[in-house]
C-alpha cells in the first residue's frame, strides 16, 4: 500500500467532482435557503457523497459480476465517460452527463437540492462512480479498502469546508477564476480518462503490445 497511490486517488476525486467548478451551481441552487439552511445543504449532500462513492467501493466489483463485465471493458467505458465529462471542463462548463436542461428545471421547483441534484448526479456522478469502481477492482484487500475508505472521507471533509465558504470563494476567485480552475482540473481529468482507457486496452488487446 503506497501513500502516493491514494494521494493520486484524493487528486482524481478533486478533479473528476470539481467542488471549486461546483459552487457557482451550489450557490444559484441554495440562492431562496437562508445562511443556515446553506450550510446544512451542503452538508447533508458532501455526507451523501460520502456515503455514495463508500458504498460503491464495497459493492463495485459485486456489479461487475453480476452483468458479467471484464474490469479492462469497464476501464474503456469508464475512461471514454471521464473524458467526455473533461472535454466539457476544458470549455469552462459541466457535462450533460452531469446535468441537463430539464434536470435544471426540476432542481429549481425543490424544496430540498442536497441529495438530488447536488450530490447526485452533480458531484457523485457517472464520472467519479466509475473511476471508484476501477480503482477499487484494480487494488483489494482490506487495508487497501480502509485507506479508499479515509481518502473518500478526507475528500469529503474537504469538499465540505469549500461549500462552507461557497459565497465567500465565488466573489473571491469571480466567474473567470473559477473557470480557469475548472479547465485545469478538465486538462487533469482528460489524462486520468486516457490513462484509463489504455489500461483497459492494454487489457482487453495484450497483443497490441507485443
Amino acid at each position: 500500500m503506497e501513500l502516493t497511490l491514494y494521494v493520486k486517488f484524493f487528486l482524481g476525486l478533486l478533479a473528476i467532482i470539481n467542488p471549486i467548478g461546483l459552487l457557482p451551481v451550489f450557490v444559484s441552487l441554495t440562492s431562496h435557503q437562508t445562511a443556515a439552511e446553506r450550510q446544512q445543504t451542503a452538508k447533508v449532500s458532501n455526507f451523501a457523497v460520502v456515503i455514495i462513492l463508500l458504498s460503491t467501493i464495497v459493492a463495485g466489483q459485486l456489479v461487475l459480476n453480476m452483468f458479467s463485465i471484464s474490469l479492462s471493458a469497464f476501464r474503456i467505458a469508464g475512461g471514454t465517460l471521464i473524458a467526455i465529462i473533461a472535454m466539457s471542463m476544458l470549455q469552462g462548463k459541466l457535462s450533460e452527463v452531469k446535468r441537463n436542461p430539464e434536470e435544471d428545471r426540476e432542481a429549481s421547483m425543490m424544496d430540498s437540492v442536497a441529495v438530488v441534484p447536488l450530490a447526485l448526479p452533480l458531484m457523485a456522478g457517472p464520472g467519479a462512480i466509475s473511476s471508484v469502481i476501477v480503482f477499487a477492482a484494480e487494488h483489494k484487500g482490506i487495508l487497501n479498502l480502509l485507506a479508499m475508505s479515509l481518502t473518500v472521507v478526507l475528500f469529503g471533509l474537504l469538499s465540505y469546508a469549500l461549500f462552507r465558504m461557497a459565497n465567500v470563494i465565488n466573489k473571491l476567485l469571480g466567474k473567470t477564476g473559477i473557470n480557469v480552475i475548472t479547465r485545469l482540473m478538465g486538462l487533469l481529468m482528460l489524462s486520468i480518462g486516457i490513462e484509463v482507457m489504455a489500461a483497459g486496452l492494454k487489457g482487453l488487446f495484450p497483443h497490441l503490445l507485443g
